[in-house]
């Protein structure tokens, strides 16, 4: 699986949207004032809005793209500017706090480091495990816009730098081969990048993994990689995510949410 649950990102955000547009509910002919509907948003209007947030074009290839003008790539920007401040804050600080342990942050991969913009648009915002296996293995993803230079200032102010995804261990290679090629400059060995090993789990996820049966969900997976990470002599100050499920769970201590109106993961 892409992550550990992947929701199409269209029924899931017609749902929350149709909810928030319509849940006051209407009066029915047969029953004025006590029913209530919850019609969805319609799909083509929200697949409208979502291009005109990334800013999508198709070059002569057939490749979607997003524009680096787009809203999206302009909150973004937001967000890696406040984050910028904290990692310089908590770099000036290093080793006065948490028993000297060295700063470091954690990025997500999937639309946090590597923009999938181009998967959900030829699949029409629909997963399926073997083309997503084959775009991953490609390793011909855009970096999200401005992640590779907030690494590089992390590293400058002396802050570490791991990756946790949600990939399986099979697709490590394409992954670690796409963010060298995106431009981030980093250490992409196995001590730095963490994939979802289910044959053969670490023995940090012993409470929900073994050989036999992966039982964690993305909570406990980048929870307790997260604390793996501190056991080992870190400081995780800032996390970043497009999901929820990314950031929950703590052992880190600020969390940066990147927008990704395009899928769900629990």
């Amino acid at each position: 699986m892409r992550k550990s649950l992947r929701i199409a990102g269209i029924a899931t955000t017609c749902a929350v949207a149709g909810a928030a547009l319509y849940g006051t509910g209407a009066a029915t002919a047969d029953n004025a004032g006590s029913r209530h509907t919850s019609e969805p948003q319609n799909i083509a209007l929200l697949v409208r809005q979502i291009d005109e947030y990334y800013g999508a074009s198709q070059d002569a290839d057939g490749v979607w793209h997003s524009s680096p003008d787009s809203p999206y790539a302009k909150d973004l920007a937001r967000i890696q500017a406040k984050a910028k401040k904290d990692i310089k804050r908590a770099a000036a600080h290093a080793g006065k706090g948490k028993h000297g342990k060295k700063p470091a942050i954690v990025l997500d991969v999937d639309d946090t480091a590597l923009l999938s913009f181009d998967y959900e648009k030829r699949t029409n915002f629909t997963y399926n495990n073997d083309t997503w296996d084959a775009y991953v293995k490609a390793a011909k993803r855009p970096a999200v816009f401005g992640m590779p230079e907030l690494v590089k200032y992390a590293k400058s102010k002396g802050v570490e730098v791991f990756f946790l995804t949600g990939l399986a261990e099979s697709q490590r290679e394409g992954a670690v081969t796409n963010l060298a090629k995106a431009g981030y400059d980093t250490k992409l060995d196995p001590t730095h990048v963490f994939t979802k090993n289910k044959p053969n789990p670490p023995a940090y996820l012993s409470h929900c993994a073994t050989p036999a049966a992966w039982k964690c969900d993305t909570v406990q997976f980048k929870e307790g990689t997260r604390k793996h990470i501190e056991s080992t002599g870190y400081d995780i100050v800032g996390s970043f995510g497009d999901q929820a499920s990314d950031l929950a769970g703590g052992y880190a201590n600020k969390t940066y949410k990147l927008p990704n109106p395009t899928y769900f993961v629990e």
